[in-house]
């Protein structure tokens, strides 16, 4: 027989919060003709499950998710992994998604999380050789680990002989919710989305946030998403639930704002508060100057325009020029510049965030002292992370807008009427 079958090794990393390790291991023989469903139900045989009636989950390294149709309809409004549509555990063959070299992860039962990594090899494999027959379904043709495991072998090469190798300092990113990684995921493109935002392109703007990274851009993309309910309901509306779950979780300044504002948007009510188109990117610019050069700026409530304070100084533009913000005092809404401290809590932030301790440790130092500005952008540009730190910071700057604006009875999120920023 022709080399056509898949070598698959499934490791189960742990489960009911428990971490296993050495981790126990199966190798199966699979046809990728085979769907996600034969292959649950075989690995579920091979390590030794008989109470099936918990649900299954497979997560592909592109974020996409295979399991039954309505735990997928559910997870798709969830707050893990990129914005893709479920497939079907029963009739998606794993050919359909996966190739030889892969890794993805499989999951039994969604309440004790069994997680299990699973790897296909690069080469194909002759059943036959291997095993000896042809199978029907797929099958366990080498193990390891405790399960309990036959021969009592610990790892793959384990020889009998060998001591325990040493545990990792920490979890594998799968049981650590880190899974996939960031790097492992397509980077979200904002002027891309910006620029679809910008023309009411509500398919490229679907588009260029699905299968992306999004969670640090969820203040920006929530532009949007008002008018994409509107031409794109069915696509539309479980991305917004994704996207209010994602503020929830990730909890940063004006996030729960936003979100309020737009479970309001998908019940078709109003917010609380009075609604003004203002640009967040422009007042975020304005209050984010040094405040030797701006003490603060001017909302105009009717448009939204954010006005500079020097526009309003007839001693720095002229009489003819000059803004009089005392003229309708209920139209203009005055707002201080908060100072530096929040810029450099958003740089101290991204530091703890970044996952390997030399990277975190530079720019923890870079922020110390006089001068932290300049350093932190400096070791930012060298580390190839300023568009990752652009995205970062703008949304927690605009947040803190949306936060402040809340603050005084001004909602900013778009009606699905209109395409307005």
């Amino acid at each position: 027989m022709a080399r056509t079958w898949w070598s698959i090794t499934v490791e189960l990393l742990g489960g009911r919060a428990e971490e296993l390790w050495p981790p126990p291991g199966r190798i199966f023989a699979v046809r990728p003709t085979h769907t996600f469903v034969q292959f649950a139900d075989s690995v579920n045989d091979a390590f030794a499950r008989w109470d099936r009636s918990h649900l299954s989950l497979f997560t592909c390294a592109d974020g996409r998710i295979v399991t039954d149709s309505e735990t997928g309809a559910e997870l798709a409004s969830g707050i893990g992994g990129p914005l893709l549509s479920p497939l079907d555990i029963g009739t998606t063959r794993l050919a359909d998604v996966l190739s030889p070299g892969e890794e993805f992860q499989f999951t039994f039962d969604l309440g004790d999380d069994w997680t299990h990594r699973c790897v296909i090899a690069a080469d194909r494999i002759d059943p036959r050789e291997e095993l000896g027959l042809t199978p029907r379904l797929p099958l366990p043709f080498w193990g390891w680990g405790q399960i309990p495991d036959q021969y009592g072998r610990r790892t793959a090469d384990d020889d009998g002989q060998s001591p325990t190798p040493p545990r990792p300092s920490q979890p594998h990113p799968m049981l650590r919710g880190a899974w996939p990684a960031e790097h492992q995921l397509p980077e979200l493109n904002l002027r891309e989305v910006r620029g679809a935002i910008a023309r009411a392109d509500t398919t490229t703007f679907l588009a260029a946030i699905s299968g992306r990274e999004i969670d640090d851009a969820l203040q920006q993309i929530a532009a949007g998403l008002p008018l994409a309910l509107r031409e794109h309901p069915s696509d539309a509306e479980p991305i917004t639930l994704s996207v209010i779950n994602r503020l929830s979780w990730r909890g940063s300044t004006g996030d729960d704002v936003l979100a309020a504002d737009l479970l309001a948007l998908l019940r078709h009510e109003e917010p609380t508060g009075r609604s003004v188109p203002v640009d967040l990117d422009m007042l975020s610019s304005e209050l984010e100057q040094s405040p030797d050069s701006s003490t603060g700026c001017y909302l105009d409530l009717d448009s939204g325009e954010v006005v500079s304070e020097s526009l309003t100084d007839a001693a720095m533009v002229g009489d003819d020029a000059a803004i009089d913000v005392d003229i309708e005092p209920d139209r203009w809404l005055r707002i201080d510049n908060p100072g530096s401290r929040s810029g450099w809590a958003d740089m101290q932030a991204f530091a703890e965030r970044q996952r390997t301790t030399d990277l975190r440790d530079r720019l923890q130092r870079a922020i110390e002292g006089t001068g932290a500005f300049g350093r932190f952008r400096d070791v930012v540009e060298e580390e190839a992370l300023a568009e990752q730190w652009r995205a970062y910071s703008a949304d927690r700057r605009i947040g803190r807008c949306r936060a402040l604006l809340a603050d005084h009875g001004i909602r900013v999120l778009p009606s699905a009427k209109s395409s307005h920023m």
